[in-house]
């Protein structure tokens, strides 16, 4: 299995939770995640630093955010 160095990346998703006012945003790479792992970045500082979450994990981040298990 062929490695994605993350400064290659150029597919990001923005949250759909993120506003256009300049919030925090948390970005994720679509294609990156069909490697096994998902980096996940903030995207008001793009060249900072990328954390990678295993695939399963993020599953069950996604999800626990999508059905409101996770307290403001």
């Amino acid at each position: 299995m062929s490695k994605t160095p993350l400064h290659a990346i150029r597919d990001w998703t923005r949250s759909s939770y993120s506003t256009s006012s300049g919030g925090s945003c948390v970005e994720w790479s679509p294609s990156a995640a069909t490697l096994g792992t998902v980096p996940v970045r903030v995207s008001k500082t793009p060249e900072g630093p990328t954390l990678t979450v295993a695939g399963g994990a993020w599953r069950s981040f996604v999800g626990a955010v999508r059905d409101s298990e996770l307290a403001n």
